[in-house]
């Protein structure tokens, strides 16, 4: 008997084993499949993200008008925003374990209501009328059903890129939706001052945020038929779910490399926020106008999105998830060492600007990668809960650097050059110590992160079987003849 047949045949036996789906057929030896309607899904999320991060900043560029408007205090708004952040950090594990356990169409098609309830409440609370007394309390309900959605919608992305994408697409697939939310307050800055340039206007402009959310709930209840494709595009999709909700905090908290992720990468979006919400507090002190810190800020957004667009593409080609969240991470650091110095600088407008567009180019572009390295250094768990508690996280972190920072702040007793409008605060000291955490938890990832990529392993084990079994099938078998094998087997079909 030929040794070499037996061995082929007990490595297909294997193979077919590992590889078949367990309630379809194999159709023209096909594993996987491509679904040309995983793009309108990724288009629905990218839209609900956009738009509930327009509701989210809705107020805050236009804060006097909706103070006057409302008559209230500037306090008042903020908590419009903060909410948002109050929210969040509670419903964030009823969120995982949806999206893990109810699915992803469920989770969005809720995360759609709820952002429309949200957005045409606000617009009902703000219609004018002598009678009317409780315009605030109606806007703050709808903001918080927006805030609501937002954990809904922002754990998504990982999961959808998981169930609906090939491995060489989920790294941008995921930067696609992640970075719809910050163009979406990119927006909010834009459009808010061009729309409500007096208090009259609030109203127009809530109304102008309600319509699109409108048309993005129904495309979001009509257009996803379901959570996943009928035949998975790869191998870990199949089992997307294999953990349970509980087991899978298990197991997160006794993975030390996702811990260190956790940590550091968490500290790395409190750094993040601390720069958006506080950087016209920061730069007003040195005489730079409100309009050159909404500048710095869209600089910030849009050379991030840049910079997750080349980064995304590049990981999905090369899969090197770790090297490049550790390269960006660092560059991070410097931006944020470079930010603390050049933001107490009179007169640098061109540094100022210049740091914020270095920072935003490496520091957005970290986000969707980081969170597809959550998944990949604690899989077999499921996405929305690793990637979900890394955002917890950075929300728990950034309400603490906010606080800390902010009681570092000293009066000072002469500003000649500020644009505060109140009296001027000293930001040495915080932006010291901003610079000094982000360096600290940089250097920790750098030092203590290492992690195998543990979907990617097990995906190429279920194509080829077990690795005795892959050892022995690329032994009897040639590069040109597995490549031939490759393309008849393995390859997705596209449908």
């Amino acid at each position: 008997m030929d040794n070499s047949g037996e061995v082929s045949n007990d490595i297909r036996t294997v193979y077919a084993a590992v590889s078949r789906e367990p309630n379809s057929d194999l159709k023209n030896g096909q594993l996987f499949k491509l679904y040309k309607r995983r793009w309108f899904v990724l288009l629905v999320l990218c839209l609900l993200n956009c738009s509930n991060a327009t509701i989210w900043l809705t107020f805050a560029p236009v804060a006097n008008q909706s103070a006057q408007y409302l008559k209230v205090t500037l306090d008042e708004i903020n908590w419009l925003s903060l909410v948002y952040m109050v929210v969040a950090i509670p419903l964030s594990f009823a969120t995982t374990w949806m999206l893990d356990t109810l699915g992803l169409r469920i989770t969005l098609i809720l995360g759609a209501w709820l952002n429309m309830l949200g957005a045409v409440l606000r617009f009902l609370g703000t219609l004018p009328g002598e009678s009317f007394k409780i315009q605030y309390p109606i806007v703050m309900l709808g903001q918080t059903l927006g805030a609501l959605a937002q954990p809904l919608i922002v754990f998504a992305p990982t999961k959808l890129a998981a169930l609906w994408f090939p491995d060489h697409q989920r790294a941008t697939a995921n930067m696609i939706a992640s970075m719809a939310n910050p163009l979406g307050i990119l927006l909010a800055n834009i459009i808010s001052p061009v729309m409500a340039e007096t208090s009259a206007q609030i109203p127009k402009l809530l109304l102008a945020y309600a319509i699109p959310t409108c048309i993005i709930c129904v495309l979001t209840t009509v257009g996803i038929r379901s959570s996943a494709p009928p035949t998975p595009p790869s191998a870990s999709a199949e089992t997307s779910n294999s953990e349970p909700f509980v087991q899978g905090i298990k197991l997160l908290l006794t993975n030390r490399a996702y811990l260190v992720l956790l940590l550091c990468f968490g500290s790395g979006i409190a750094v993040f926020t601390c720069f958006s919400t506080l950087l016209d507090q920061i730069l007003c002190v040195k005489g730079y106008t409100n309009d050159f810190a909404g500048l710095c800020g869209a600089l910030f957004i849009v050379f991030g999105i840049i910079g997750a667009g080349i980064l995304g593409l590049y990981v999905d080609k090369t899969k090197k998830f770790m090297e490049a969240t550790k390269i960006n991470m660092s560059f991070c650091a410097v931006a944020c060492i470079a930010f603390s110095v050049v933001s107490l600088m009179p007169q640098q407008k061109v540094a100022v600007a210049a740091v914020c567009s270095f920072f935003g180019f490496f520091g957005f572009s970290i986000y969707p990668v980081a969170m597809e390295l959550s998944v990949e250094c604690s899989y077999p768990v499921g996405e929305a809960t690793s990637a979900g508690l890394v955002f917890v996280s950075g929300q728990v972190q950034s309400v603490v650097y906010i606080v800390l920072l902010q009681a570092l702040t000293t009066r000072l007793a002469d500003s000649p050059l500020s644009t505060c409008g109140e009296a001027a605060l000293s930001w040495k000291v915080p932006m010291m110590v901003m610079a000094g955490l982000c360096t600290l938890f940089t250097c920790c990832f750098l030092v203590f992160f290492n992690t195998r990529y543990r979907r990617l392993e097990a995906e190429e084990q279920a194509t080829y079987g077990t690795r005795e079994s892959q050892h022995l099938y690329r032994n009897e078998h040639p590069p040109w003849r597995r490549k031939a094998a490759d393309n008849t087997e393995e390859t997705c079909h596209y449908e």
